[in-house]
């Protein structure tokens, strides 16, 4: 099929799009703006864009449908304290002397059973907290230790990325979640490594009033446990989450993600006792997820017109050029795309709804692939165009310069993850 708009087109409705949400538009309009100007831009006509505009909203339906289904498990683990409670058991049971490891282990575990990324780590935070006072480490340290143990979660669990990676290249999602676990744990040694060496390092790599002391004033207490369900309990949800997901490898029983994770919610929400708050639980957490649900919105205008352009081919030809292998289309599309959108969702799947066929044509498996660009979307992720950026901060009161600092040991770890992934597909 001969594309229909040009790479040079395409390329400039990315760049608006950045530059847009940097200015603060809200990111699915800027998205929806950048499609409608690289169409043009590309040499379609308004009729053209319009159409594979949505065309590229309708592929992304059946990822929307199932992130709205995960607000039940969202909401329940939240607001039942489960999430919290897990955090808090790894952290009580590893200890102070392997806080900044507790820490990353805490969030991976809270991201990998379906929380957000950003919102586990904003989860531990209170804990984290807590700790670095106590083992007198430096905020730079344990936010580094959050944010890399959330990446390392993330390739692994059923959060918004994975399953619109998974949708987009036709394969299972707990086949992709456990392609994923080696890069995952090659991650989370990294992020112990960088974030135990800022842990110590408070004078060169501080935030304003980095020492405990100086915070303490402004950090939150830990909370309680008294208001926090049993241990047990709080595995409840996760647990029959993974269970429904592992039916079909196991017993060639398929339940869709759509069921399993609302299942889930529900299941943590009795087995907390808050049947009665159910509705609202629910409620919260569709209030959380119908952002990504939105901006995947937005992302799929952009990918309904990078489809059907020249760049998907051009970068194909660039890597032949450079007589780099085919295989690279995926985690190198991913880390650029995620780099533009400042979106690990939102890079992934621009990414892999784009180059899914070239890399079939290629023939590099579809699993491969997706393990592939699910973890090159972790490596430029938190740049300050997005809101992850932001929020990370904000979760542990850090300003604007020393969160950029962060920033090259993120891309480290998520770096880390990538090389995993491809290191893993050339042993196979």
């Amino acid at each position: 099929m001969e594309p229909l708009f040009s790479t040079l087109g395409t390329t400039i409705g990315l760049v608006l799009a950045i530059a847009l949400v940097m200015l603060r538009m809200q990111p699915a309009y800027a998205l929806m703006v950048g499609a409608l100007v690289g169409g043009l831009a590309g040499g379609g006509s308004l009729a053209d864009t319009v159409t594979h505009a949505i065309s590229g909203v309708q592929g992304m339906t059946p990822a929307i449908l199932r992130i709205l289904a995960s607000g039940v498990l969202v909401g329940a683990l939240i607001k039942t304290g489960s999430a919290e409670r897990i955090a808090r058991a790894i952290v009580d049971t590893l200890g102070r002397h392997f806080a900044v490891a507790a820490i990353a282990v805490a969030t991976l575990v809270v991201c990998a059973v379906g929380v957000f990324i950003d919102i586990s780590v904003i989860t531990v935070a209170p804990v984290a907290l807590a700790v670095a006072r106590r083992a007198n480490l430096s905020t730079a340290g344990i936010l580094l230790a959050m944010i890399g143990g959330g990446k390392a979660g993330n390739i692994i669990s059923p959060n918004p990325n994975t399953i619109a990676t998974a949708e987009a290249f036709k394969v299972d999602l707990t086949s992709l979640m456990a392609a994923n676990i080696l890069p995952a744990l090659a991650a989370l040694a990294a992020t112990i490594l960088l974030a135990g060496w800022l842990a110590k390092r408070k004078e060169e790599v501080g935030v304003a009033g980095d020492s405990p002391a100086q915070n303490a004033g402004k950090m939150p207490a830990a909370p309680t446990d008294s208001k926090l369900p049993p241990l047990l309990a709080a595995l409840v949800g996760p647990v029959v989450v993974v269970a429904l997901l592992a039916l079909r490898p196991i017993a060639n029983v398929k339940i869709d993600p759509f069921l399993a994770l609302p299942i889930g919610g529900i299941a943590s929400i009795l087995a907390t006792g808050n049947l009665r708050n159910g509705y609202a639980f629910a409620e919260f957490g569709l209030s959380k997820v119908t952002g990504v649900a939105i901006l995947l919105i937005g992302t799929g205008t952009v990918a309904g017109i990078v489809k059907v352009s020249a760049l998907q081919g051009d970068m194909t030809s660039l890597l032949n050029a450079l007589h780099l292998p085919a295989f690279l289309l995926a985690p190198v599309s991913s880390v650029l795309l995620t780099g533009a959108t400042a979106s690990t969702t939102a890079g992934a799947t621009i990414a892999a709804q784009t180059f899914s066929p070239a890399l079939a044509e290629a023939g590099v498996a579809a699993l491969s692939s997706a393990a592939m660009v699910h973890a090159g979307a972790t490596v430029l992720d938190s740049f300050p165009h997005g809101s992850f950026f932001h929020s990370t901060g904000g979760a542990v009161f850090m300003d604007m310069r020393a969160r950029l600092r962060l920033i090259p040991f993120e891309a480290a770890i998520g770096l880390v993850s990538t090389l995993t992934a491809v290191a893993v597909y050339l042993v196979h």
